[in-house]
C-alpha cells in the first residue's frame, strides 16, 4: 500500500549544510554526467578519472549504468518509461552525493534532451557538468566492448540506442570529447584539466 503524501515530513532542513561537507572534504561537489553511445569510453574515462581524482584528494563516486542495473534498478527494463524512471532514480541518487559533498561521476547513454534535463531539473544547473564522449556508430560497433551491438544486431536487443532507437547528442554540452581520435588517457587528461577549476573548494 502507498504511503500517503500527508504522512512523509522530510527533514532536508534541519541536515548539516551541503557546505560543512564540501569545506570538510576541501572541493565542491559536482553531478559530472557523461552521456554518449554505448561503447564510446563513458566509462573507462570516468574509471581512470576516479583514480586521478582519488589520488590528488578528491571523494569520488562513480554511477555506472550496468551497476545501478543490477542493483536499485534491476526491476527496469527499456522501454521509455522504464529508461526515464531509470535516469530519475539515479539523478536522484546523485543529488544526494551532491549534498554529502561528494563528486559524482554518472556513465549513462541517457538518449535524449529531455531524459539529461531531468537530471539538470533534478540536481540543479550550477552542480550539473555534461559532458560529451562523442564516438561515431561505427566505431562504438567495433569495439563492441560488451558484445551489445552483436545482440542488437541479431535481434536479442531491442529499442537499442543508435541502431533502432534514437540517440540526441547534447545541444550545448559543457565539454565534448571524441575518443576515436584520442587514447583513452588523452581523454582522461582532457576531462581532468577541465574539471578541476570547477571542484575547487569555494568557502
Amino acid at each position: 500500500m502507498a504511503i500517503k503524501p500527508e504522512h512523509i515530513h522530510p527533514i532536508f532542513d534541519q541536515l548539516l549544510p551541503r557546505g560543512a561537507k564540501e569545506k570538510l572534504l576541501n572541493q565542491t561537489a559536482k553531478v559530472v554526467w557523461f552521456t554518449g553511445l554505448s561503447g564510446s569510453g563513458k566509462s573507462t574515462i570516468a574509471l581512470g578519472l576516479e583514480k586521478k581524482l582519488h589520488d590528488m584528494g578528491h571523494l569520488v563516486q562513480v554511477l555506472d549504468g550496468d551497476n545501478i542495473r543490477s542493483g536499485i534498478n534491476s526491476n527496469l527494463g527499456f522501454s521509455e518509461a522504464d529508461r526515464t524512471e531509470n535516469i530519475r532514480r539515479i539523478a536522484e541518487v546523485a543529488n544526494l552525493f551532491l549534498q554529502a559533498g561528494l563528486i559524482t561521476l554518472n556513465c549513462f547513454v541517457s538518449p535524449t534532451n529531455a531524459i539529461r534535463k531531468q537530471v539538470k531539473d533534478i540536481v540543479g544547473n550550477d552542480n550539473f557538468i555534461e559532458i560529451y564522449v562523442n564516438a561515431p556508430f561505427e566505431v562504438c560497433e567495433q569495439r563492441d566492448v560488451k558484445g551489445l551491438y552483436k545482440k542488437a544486431r541479431a535481434g536479442e536487443i531491442k529499442n537499442f540506442t543508435g541502431l533502432d532507437a534514437p540517440f540526441e547528442a547534447p545541444e550545448n554540452p559543457d565539454l565534448e570529447i571524441k575518443t576515436a581520435d584520442m587514447t583513452p588517457e588523452q581523454s582522461v587528461e582532457a576531462v581532468k584539466a577541465f574539471l578541476l577549476p570547477h571542484l575547487k573548494y569555494k568557502a
